[in-house]
């Protein structure tokens, strides 16, 4: 008897979640991907030997699929089969073994709790047939706890702790006798690089002790938050379409999404066709609902006007937006189909077939590439931003109601990026309006101010990052509505380190930002930010009850990560020195720039090292590339926040770079070699630390107990010339007088010579009873 449709549809559900498991780490790391297919034969041919049934999860899929099982029983032994094949085949506490007991107990858990899937049978099924060199297996129910483990273990290649690194899962023998197999050596696999981009740099182990411990912890703080709050409940009933461009009907636009080729020659739609009709997690939607099934209801005329058509599309790129993840190609593919979407049903559709090299953005420059309208170096494509808010031809509204969103000022968007997809601009919303040019009349827009992201800056090669950290600028930007892809959310250090936005301003499942510094790209210097009521717009500076936040249990630090320019990814931006402004110095583009006083390389914070730390322990992060002598370089070397005030002097002494990644060759050199962390807490708290940047005072080497020859000294008679050629610049006026050695004193003014003359001849002239 084969497996009811509602069964089947329940399996394919929890094996989708399965799929969708993440570490607890903020990097990401789907739990289930290395089990998702399985190893090869030539790389791995003791793999096949150990085991009698391997089992993936594809494979489970697809013999579920072509119903290859006749009772969820058996589904549920394959999927445990899955999970103990890693355990024996790894090294016990290595990151795969650890994460297939993680997968176990979420199986044998949720398979419980559905009410749809029956509980595991006791009757065992037939004994599947022998493997070369291993022992018969037991029925399937010896998977069912309590499990039976085989006594003796066949020695295992040591594998690595990082999951890239460690070997494929395999399926594990149930049997009480195993015979022991001679050790066999494993070859590494070599790390695929990523699709996206050219290269990838150095993974990042992974955390271990007490940092790993305290990270742990954070997550767990922010988990338990994001668990509790409300549920994004989906686009509203404003501002859908109420008819379509004259001569097209629904199943014209899904065509001409799915035949549009990008400026590359790509189809974009292939994206749109790979995304499942089940719920998707952190989508607002959870009935199923596909590409197919879109285009199947356009061409029976499902949908009885244009309204329900655009609320079922805008449904389904969110959902599309959810499931790839944010900044891969498939994700960029999925907004240029949603920006020409929106394209064609705007007041002003293209031409066709319609045809774009900016994936139909309506400026031809994003941030990074994009230069002011009035700016000396600005060509008549690239000019586009503005440093104020024009308002010529505007009609500004107090907010813009489109797709069933309302924007309003103060909220943070998504914006079509003309030069990259994969990576929509992040701005905020300063004003909205209604164009009042002739042609473009009654034409809904938004003026925004960009935030860059790290690719789209220029910094020096050891500068790190928050986790998706942007930067503030002073370009703004006009946009017409249909540039803006969804609502998003970016909150202030202050504020992030302590909780999560409250709604309607941020929704789990919505893109989070960061943003910590101004950024000025024409003097490629970054300015932290202590006034952020100055970063907002005038109307919600004074509003006590904007952006207010649900508070965590402790402060907790976003990740840092270094530079994206070291693991490959490419951007606009590029590695480079910033310019030091002067303290109150004013910057073109907004912000003032600081004079910041350079520190030797021995101030170097321990997480210059390539890799990710917590950011509670990076958070007085200091870096430099390299000392520089005085500041006459048109390009010296930029501090991004030196916590204590610069002195002015044209004459600065070489410090002496004593620091262990000098020591080591440099920064460039250690490249992915070296592995640097922060000493814990405990440990630190026993050294002297530096009374201005409280960071542990350290040595190349113990102290010497010798006699130090004391330093020269001017000597007096230099001094003295000194002290002469101040006076004479200051002036007679303002000069003291200073006397030294055989020196005759200055003559006094006239007047006083006159008067002490007179007294002279005076006293003379006065006989000896006068002046008794």
């Amino acid at each position: 008897m084969a497996i009811s449709s509602e069964v089947k549809a329940a399996i394919e559900t929890l094996i989708t979640e399965l799929c969708d498991l993440t570490a607890p780490g903020r990097k990401s790391r789907k739990l289930a991907e290395i089990f998702m297919e399985l190893p090869d034969k030539e790389d791995w041919p003791d793999y096949y030997e150990a085991i009698p049934e391997p089992r993936s999860i594809n494979g489970i899929r697809e013999s579920l699929a072509k119903g290859s099982y006749k009772k969820a029983e058996e589904v549920y032994a394959d999927l445990m089969l899955v999970t103990l094949n890693a355990e024996y085949y790894n090294e016990e506490g290595s990151q795969i073994y650890i994460d297939a007991g993680v997968l176990k107990s979420w199986i044998e858990r949720n398979w419980k709790q559905n009410s749809l899937l029956p509980a595991p049978g006791n009757t065992p099924p037939s004994s599947p047939s022998k493997k070369k060199g291993a022992a018969p297996a037991p029925p399937a129910q010896s998977l069912l706890p309590p499990a039976v483990y085989p006594s003796v273990l066949p020695p295992r290649p040591s594998s690595v702790e990082t999951r890239n690194l460690a070997p494929p899962p395999a399926s594990l023998p149930l049997t009480n006798s195993v015979p022991v197999q001679p050790p066999s050596t494993v070859p590494t696999p070599t790390r695929q690089p990523s699709p996206d981009i050219e290269g990838d740099g150095p993974g990042s182990p992974e955390p271990t002790g007490e940092r790993a411990a305290r990270m742990e912890e954070s997550d767990a703080i922010v988990r338990q938050l994001e668990r509790g709050l409300p549920r994004w409940e989906g686009p509203g009933q404003g501002g859908f379409v109420t008819d379509l461009p004259i001569g097209m009907r629904y199943e014209d636009v899904i065509d001409c999404i799915k035949q549009y080729r990008g400026p590359k020659g790509k189809n974009p739609a292939d994206a749109l066709e790979d995304v499942p009709q089940e719920p998707v997690k952190d989508a607002s939607y959870s009935l199923p609902l596909s590409w197919q099934i879109i285009e199947t209801r356009a061409q029976q005329g499902h949908y009885e006007n244009a309204a329900a058509f655009d609320i079922e599309l805008t449904r389904f790129f969110e959902k599309a937006r959810r499931f790839y993840e944010r900044g891969s190609v498939p994700y960029g593919d999925v907004l240029t189909c949603q920006r020409l979407y929106q394209q064609l049903t705007s007041p002003l559709p293209p031409s066709m077939p319609p045809q774009s090299a900016t994936y139909f953005a309506s400026l031809p420059a994003g941030p990074g590439v994009a230069k002011p309208i009035h700016a000396a170096d600005a060509n008549s494509e690239a000019g586009v931003t503005t440093f104020r808010i024009p308002s010529k031809d505007r009609i500004f509204t107090e907010e813009a109601q489109y797709k069933g969103m309302s924007y309003k000022l103060g909220d943070w968007v998504h914006l079509i990026n003309p030069d990259d997809p994969t990576k929509p601009i992040v701005a905020q919303i300063f004003k909205t309006w209604i164009s009042d040019e002739p042609s473009r009349k009654g034409h809904l827009g938004v003026t925004v101010c960009w935030y860059y992201r790290p690719e789209q800056t220029y910094h020096p090669p050891v500068r790190q990052f928050w986790e998706n950290e942007v930067f503030k600028t002073g370009h703004f930007a006009e946009h017409v509505i249909e540039d803006v892809i969804e609502k998003i959310s970016c909150q202030f250090t202050a504020r992030h380190i302590r909780g999560r936005p409250r709604p309607p301003y941020w929704y789990p499942g919505w893109p989070l930002y960061v943003c910590d510094s101004r950024y000025n790209d024409r003097e490629r210097v970054f300015v932290k930010i202590k006034n952020w009521n100055s970063c907002v717009p005038e109307e919600v500076r004074k509003r006590e009850d904007w952006m207010p936040t649900y508070p965590f249990e402790r402060t907790v630090y976003p990740t840092r990560h270094s530079s994206p320019f070291l693991k490959g990814i490419k951007g606009p931006g590029g590695l480079g020195d910033s310019v030091e402004r002067a303290d109150g110095e004013k910057i073109e583009g907004g912000g003032t720039g600081r004079k910041r006083l350079r520190r030797p390389a021995e101030k170097l914070s321990s997480t210059t090292a390539v890799g990710q730390t917590r950011g509670l322990f990076a958070g007085s992060y200091e870096a430099t590339a390299s000392t520089s002598n005085a500041t006459s370089s048109h390009y010296p070397s930029y501090n991004d926040k030196p916590p204590y005030p610069s002195t002015s002097s044209s004459h600065k002494k070489t410090e002496e770079d004593r620091s262990v990644v000098t020591a080591a060759g440099g920064v460039a050199s250690l490249q992915g070699t070296a592995s640097i962390q922060k000493l814990p807490a405990e440990t630190a708290k026993h050294f002297d630390r530096d009374p201005d940047t409280n960071e542990v005072l350290w040595f190349s080497g113990p102290p010497l107990d010798i006699p130090h020859a004391p330093p020269p000294r001017h000597s007096l008679k230099y001094l003295h010339f000194l002290a002469k050629k101040r006076k004479r610049k200051d002036g007679p006026d303002e000069a003291t007088s200073i006397k030294g050695e055989g020196e005759t004193p200055a003559p006094p003014p006239k007047k006083l010579q006159t008067y002490k003359a007179m007294a002279a001849a005076a006293w003379a002239s006065a006989s000896a009873d006068e002046i008794l």
